[in-house]
């Protein structure tokens, strides 16, 4: 009699717990919370362990654990820090899982996409890391491949790499869904091959005349603060800044490579990669190059 004295019906554990009663029985069908024994009614009783055990399972679910790895945990197969290692993984690959979610979403949203494009952007964002890094080295093949290069500039071709980290952010995933989509299209490949034979010297040789406006950040300088100045570009100011900045090299050799990079959308591509990387990068400079484009042609 004292033993049953110490047992409480389902209902009062109900109360204590504030589980509800159909919770409690589920747990002591699937056996993770047994019943110590019935009433003469046949109501499920609980003792002091049964109640404790209650709280554990509890915790154990809010924590978001599945009762196969509860019922492990109780019989004894594994602790509670082996199950917990095995979650936070899990839930890590959610994490990750999600954050590729919003940022697709939020891209659909932004681009009012169709549901062509945003089954599209989905797997591009989806896709393992060696499959990035596939797109990525066919891209180089096709657009470096065979250009009449320097040896260094030719291995820093082959180390490129453009690759989202484990944990990245929906700007990356954002980044990557765009430059993914650029660098997959023919026409770009094509401008872009374009635009390196005409900006890359072969080994040995001159500078061409318009590559220090893509690998020097001065030239883009100057010109922004010629934008902020209020400076119009077919106006003499420009035509005089435009002679200070390339003296007497050709013009009409520089705006040809200036258009090329314009056209392939080399700027667009320079900021999308750092983006992916995670690089501080020199802000987008297309505006700029417009304007440039501008002052070279009313300047003659």
């Amino acid at each position: 009699m004292n033993d049953r004295a110490e047992l409480i019906t389902i209902g009062q554990l109900s109360r204590r717990s504030g589980l509800a009663v159909r919770t409690l029985r589920f747990w002591a069908d699937e056996g993770v919370v047994p019943a110590a024994g019935r009433s003469a009614g046949g109501y499920r009783l609980y003792d002091a362990a049964g109640a404790a055990r209650v709280e554990l399972v509890r915790t154990l679910r809010e924590l978001g654990l599945g009762l196969d790895d509860i019922r492990r945990v109780l019989d004894g197969s594994a602790t509670v820090a082996e199950v917990a290692d095995a979650h936070v993984a899990a839930l890590d690959a959610q994490i990750r899982a999600l954050k590729v979610s919003r940022a697709v979403l939020s891209t659909v949203s932004k681009r009012g996409s169709t549901a062509e494009e945003t089954a599209l952007m989905n797997r591009l964002a989806r896709l393992s890391a060696a499959e990035r890094a596939q797109i990525i080295e066919d891209f180089k093949a096709e657009v470096f491949g065979g250009l009449d290069i320097e040896q260094d500039r030719r291995e820093k071709v082959r180390e490129l790499r453009v690759e989202l980290p484990d944990d990245p952010t929906p700007e990356q995933v954002d980044a990557w869904i765009e430059l993914a989509e650029m660098v997959q299209d023919p026409d770009f490949r094509t401008r872009m091959r374009a635009f390196l034979e005409l900006n890359t010297p072969a080994p040995g040789g001159a500078t061409p005349p318009g590559a220090r406006i893509w690998w020097a950040r001065q030239v883009v300088e100057t010109v922004a603060k010629a934008r902020r100045d209020g400076m119009h570009p077919d106006g003499p100011a420009a035509v005089e800044l435009v002679s200070g900045m390339f003296g007497d090299t050709d013009r009409a050799a520089v705006l040809r490579s200036l258009e090329a990079g314009i056209e392939a959308g080399a700027e667009r591509y320079r900021l999308l990669v750092a983006l992916v990387q995670g690089r501080t990068s020199a802000p987008e400079a297309t505006a700029e190059l417009h304007w440039l484009a501008a002052a070279l042609r009313a300047a003659g």
